[in-house]
């Protein structure tokens, strides 16, 4: 049994960050049910192109990643029919997802206001780019605006002299991490709820998102007054400890070394690399005497990483009591052992998904594939008690797909 086995979701969202949320509730066991326009869809499923990476046929990763295990119905929430047909879902709904702005939301009828008013008892849960308050809480974005550029993560990751800034690592980038953040809240809301009685609203923000990611630096620069500046590629990393970086190996590819404590770990770094004769060499004997000589340090570490290639350090380096890593690229972590061994990367029908991060009990989740558009349309009218006269009536009049 999943934590969220009988809880039903109701989600009217589109894009990336809020349907993420629907897909993090429904490996937690959720029930979710999506509501797409009934002409169109959610427009997710025609990003095609994502950079250099085109998607020809389905299944579609941009859309199926956010969507996975969930159920579609096509309403049109602007017509009285449709939105009849929606708040009968409220009314048997627990929690109910929207990424839809302040204006749609009114003008649809899908409001605070609006679903209490079906449903006293449900969660509202809704994601913004900008927060619920303020001058700019009306506006949308995405996460490249919001979470990356605004929340000063663009301006601290672009090395000082490089033109312009870097973008994020990858689609849905900050929409995954803050359709994760709000699943929390929701899961939270409703432990609130199972012990007052009390339904809440939740909020999250790409905003808010990406300053809560970016919260360590920001309150460190704050603190400081000034800012974090981020080495060049190419340069080893901490200017005090020659075991926190990344070191190149015989075939190009690297291997990041993160040790905060040097003087425990030098020696067996030492022994791990066939340099047993510095184990014990008074340059690098106390954390001052390796922080003054760590330039002297990187050189040698990184003259003896140059020898072999990736495969025999990973080797060598299971035995290694300090933290280390392999740089990987996307395909390279979808085959990492260590990636499969805990079920990180799980099925959805034709594609290999990563699994959300939170497990229960030491298990993986179960997902199913995401839905065609509207492809349960005529089952979850049915189990609404319409008849096929009302269904067909729906049709006509364009209520329903």
């Amino acid at each position: 049994m999943s934590p969220l086995d009988g809880v039903r979701v109701l989600e009217v969202a589109m894009y990336g960050f809020v349907p993420s949320c629907g897909a993090v509730l429904g490996e937690w066991g959720a029930e979710v049910i999506k509501v797409e326009h009934a002409v169109t869809g959610d427009p997710q499923r025609g990003l095609r192109q994502t950079g250099t990476l085109v998607v020809k046929d389905d299944p579609n990763p941009n859309f199926d990643n956010a969507n996975r295990g969930k159920r579609s119905i096509g309403l049109d929430i602007s017509v009285p029919e449709g939105r009849e047909v929606l708040y009968e879902l409220v009314r048997r709904a627990d929690v109910f997802l929207t990424s839809f702005l302040p204006v749609a939301r009114e003008k649809l009828g899908i409001d605070v206001e609006d679903i209490r008013a079906v449903n006293p008892d449900i969660i509202y849960a809704r994601g913004s780019a900008l927060g619920p308050r303020g001058a700019e809480s009306a506006k949308g974005g995405y996460d490249l605006t919001a979470f990356w550029c605004r929340s000063g993560a663009a301006a601290t990751i672009t090395p000082r002299g490089t033109p312009g800034t870097i973008s994020l690592p990858g689609p849905a980038y900050g929409d995954t991490i803050s359709g994760t953040n709000l699943a929390g809240g929701v899961a939270a809301a409703l432990f609130q709820r199972e012990r007052t009685g009390t339904p809440s609203v939740v909020d999250v923000s790409l905003l808010g998102s990406g300053a809560w990611a970016m919260g360590h630096t920001i309150a460190l620069t704050n603190r400081l007054d000034e800012l974090l500046v981020m080495p060049p590629p190419g340069t080893h990393g901490s200017p005090n400890n020659p075991l926190v970086g990344m070191y190149a190996t015989a075939d190009e590819r690297y291997i990041s070394l993160v040790m905060m404590q040097p003087t425990k770990f030098w020696a067996d770094v030492c022994r791990h690399m066939d340099l047993d004769d510095l184990a014990d060499d008074p340059r690098f004997a106390t954390a001052e005497d390796i922080a003054a000589n760590t330039a002297e340090a990187v050189k040698i570490l990184a003259e003896a990483m140059a020898k072999r290639p990736l495969a025999e350090w990973a080797q060598r380096f299971a035995t290694l009591s300090g933290p280390w890593a392999p740089v990987q690229d996307t395909l390279q972590v979808t085959a990492d052992a260590q990636m499969r061994a805990n079920d990180y990367v799980i099925r959805a029908g034709d594609l290999e998904l990563i699994a959300n991060p939170v497990q229960f009990d030491i298990a993986g989740p179960q997902t199913n594939p995401a839905p065609l558009f509207a492809e349960q349309t005529d089952e979850i009218l049915d189990e609404l008690g319409l008849d096929w006269d009302r269904i067909i009536e729906l049709k006509t009049v364009g209520a329903v797909t």
